[in-house]
Formats: C-alpha cells, structure tokens, sequence
C-alpha cells in the first residue's frame, strides 16, 4: 500500500514546537509499504516552530487568540490533492492534532482536555471516504 503518513511521525522536525514524534511503529511500516511524508501545516504556510493551534468550534486558533483557520485549511487542501496525485490507499495521521487527530483533538481551551472530533486534514480526507488511522491504530491497517 501508498500511505500519507504525517512527517512528525517518521522523525522530520515539523511539529508546531520543532521536534518530531518519530514513532516506532509508523516507521517499520516501511519495510511493507510505501510511506508519503506530509506536513500539512507547513503546506499551508505556517513556519516551522510555531505558537501552538487547537481547534476552537470551527476555527483554528493560536493559544494567543490569532486565527490560523486559513492556513488549516489551505494546507489541508493541499494534503489531501497530494493523497490523490500520489494514488495512496490510506493515511495514517498524528493523533490528537488539530489538523491531522482523527476521532479524538485537544478541546481549545489549551489546558490539555480532549474532545471527540478530527483535525483539518483528518476530517477533510474522511469526507472524501478515505480510511484514516493514527499512529495508535496502526495494527488495523
């Protein structure tokens, strides 16, 4: 299988505080398939690091009030028609993130509560009928 898998996971520096959460897991799924690295906030113009987002209702917001809804957006859009261009099978998405989180994100409130719910990317690839996985689900693929 073609996997769009979030970058942080397979070890590249992209996350909002510039580390990564390589995840052990998510890598040997190389050693069976093909993984497609994707940040998607950083397609959608936001710098890497950068202020912590959490979705707030529909809006994406920084822990400082600035909207970032846009540039979710955008680089969600741009994931999403990179999943496409690339013929992948499935993606397997950061957990709790609020671009790529799939059934479970922070809550907005930035104390560190979750909520049922998906990120961005997560939400838009769903939409479209594609299966989505985290890093924690990837014994189901």
């Amino acid at each position: 299988m073609r996997i769009l898998v979030s970058a942080c996971l397979l070890g590249m520096r992209c996350r909002y505080d510039g580390e990564s959460k390589a995840c052990p897991a998510v890598l040997s799924l190389k050693e069976q398939h093909q993984l497609v690295p994707v940040c998607p906030e950083q397609l959608g113009g936001l710098p890497t690091p950068r202020p912590a987002c959490e979705r707030v209702g529909d809006r994406v917001m920084t822990g400082q009030g600035e909207d970032r809804t846009a540039e979710y957006a955008r680089g969600a859009e741009q994931a999403a028609r990179l999943y496409t261009l690339l013929d992948c099978d499935c993606a397997v998405l950061k957990s709790r993130s609020p671009m790529c989180g799939a059934g479970e994100i922070h809550d907005g409130t930035f104390s560190g509560g979750m909520l049922a719910g998906d990120g961005c990317l997560a939400a838009l690839l769903k939409q479209a009928g594609v299966p989505v996985f985290t890093e924690e689900q990837t014994d189901s693929l």
